[in-house]
């Protein structure tokens, strides 16, 4: 299983485990670097809860480039492309966590550290929350986590 890339995409897209471990290739549009996500979780609504969202560059990791090499990998494009159970990937990070002596470190952590960096490259709340699936700004601000130093990035950008 490749945690190191499951790990990066996650922090990439800020996206559940078991919504990766359950998007299929058919979801996947390059050309337009957009990934459908069926039945996202949202309280109100179990099923028919399909969104689309962005795959972006802009977390430190490429989310399009990372799912390419997820095809390199593996024996086609056809149903899902991380094809490993959920629970299964999470034990598998536990036990990486475990060989590298990282404590207190939950895969749920990379949804916030995903988010934060959306937050940190400069997205506003409505944009943040396309990507993430997050209904409201309290929901959305539990996941955010800010570096300080952050705003100096931020700031940069909207100069240029």
């Amino acid at each position: 299983m490749p945690v190191g890339r499951i790990v990066r995409f996650a922090a990439a897209t800020a996206m559940r485990q078991e919504e990766i471990c359950r998007v299929e290739w058919r979801d996947f549009d390059l050309r337009t670097g957009m990934l459908l996500i069926r039945d996202r979780k949202d309280p109100r609504r179990k099923d028919g809860n399909h969104q689309r969202i962005p795959l972006l560059d802009v977390s430190g990791y490429d989310a399009c480039e990372i799912i390419e090499e997820q095809a390199r990998c593996s024996s086609g494009r056809e149903g899902r492309i991380f094809p490993y159970n959920g629970r299964s990937v999470g034990t598998a990070f536990r036990r990486q966590c475990q060989d590298l002596k990282i404590e207190d470190l939950h895969f749920h952590d990379l949804r916030r550290e995903g988010t934060s960096r959306l937050f940190e490259a400069g997205f506003t709340i409505d944009q943040v929350a396309l990507v993430t699936g997050h209904k409201d700004w309290k929901m959305l601000r539990r996941y955010t986590h800010l570096k300080p130093e952050a705003l100096h990035t931020i700031r940069a950008a909207r100069a240029s």
